[in-house]
Order: C-alpha cells, then sequence, then structure tokens
C-alpha cells in the first residue's frame, strides 16, 4: 500500500520485504564495512577492490600456491584471478613462476614487499574488524562468526 506522502528521511521508509531478508542484511554490511576497510587501507597497493588482501596473505602464508587455489577461496574465475595475479605481480608484491611438478600450473611467491605489505595488512585488517563491530558483543560476534564461516565453507566448497 502506497502512503499518502512519499518519505523525506529514511526513518520513514518501509523496507519491505527486504525487512527479514538475510541477503540484504549481507550485501549492505559488506559495503559498509568494504568502505571502511578502504579507508583505512588508502594509498595501500591492496586498497579498493576484492581478493587482494586474501591474495596476499595467502601467498604470503603459503609459498607456491596456485592461482587455482586462491580463486576458489575467493570465488573468482580464472580470468578475474589471472588480472588480480597480474595488477599485484604489477604492484611488485608477488611473482609467480611454472610449477615443476606441473608445466601448465603457475605457483605465486611474495616478494619481500609483498611480505612487508602482508604484516602491515594484517594488523590493519585485525583492528578495523575488532572496531567496525564493537558495537556487537563478543558472544554474539563468536556466534555470527560461526554461522559465517560455516557459510562460507560450503559456498567455497570446503566441507
Amino acid at each position: 500500500m502506497m502512503s499518502a506522502k512519499p518519505p523525506t528521511s529514511v526513518s520513514e521508509v518501509d523496507l519491505d520485504v527486504l525487512e527479514n531478508t538475510l541477503s540484504f542484511y549481507i550485501r549492505t554490511v559488506n559495503i559498509a564495512v568494504s568502505r571502511d576497510l578502504d579507508d583505512r587501507l588508502e594509498g595501500l597497493d591492496v586498497a579498493r577492490g576484492t581478493g587482494k588482501i586474501t591474495t596476499l596473505l595467502l601467498v604470503d602464508s603459503h609459498p607456491g600456491i596456485r592461482p587455482s587455489v586462491i580463486a576458489q577461496l575467493i570465488l573468482k574465475d580464472r580470468s578475474a584471478m589471472g588480472k588480480l595475479v597480474d595488477q599485484m605481480e604489477g604492484h611488485g608484491l608477488l611473482t609467480r613462476s611454472v610449477s615443476a611438478e606441473d608445466s601448465r600450473a603457475l605457483e605465486l611467491y611474495i616478494t619481500p614487499k609483498g611480505a612487508e605489505l602482508a604484516e602491515k595488512v594484517r594488523g590493519l585488517v585485525t583492528r578495523q574488524s575488532a572496531d567496525f563491530f564493537e558495537f556487537i558483543p563478543e558472544d554474539e560476534q563468536k556466534q555470527l562468526m560461526d554461522i559465517l564461516r560455516r557459510a562460507y565453507r560450503r559456498i567455497a566448497g570446503l566441507s
């Protein structure tokens, strides 16, 4: 039913079916978290865009990891992952080489610049997550983390 007068502020808006739609809240929280994180990462080679932080951290933690493995974990297709690796290699954060075991496969390795950035990013990401969600009590954060972790593992094909 339409109201007689259109809303003039957000407090007057009824979200319709979105009010009870989990995907709406996930998308909007994702946008807010991403904006906040981008602000904190401003000027760093991993700001703006998706997948760069995860790629950086996984290459740093798992020398020789294949781009296809990272692509599955961050839900990127082969083409998007290739562009991401090209960009990060162009910024001097990682290198790639052909696998000795399989000449069709690439392996990714962190550079000294990438390792330094990974260390810095670990602290920023951890602090940002804690700061951004400080309004949610710790026990509820743990419960939410468990739910989201299970959803992610299923979506990424890990369980």
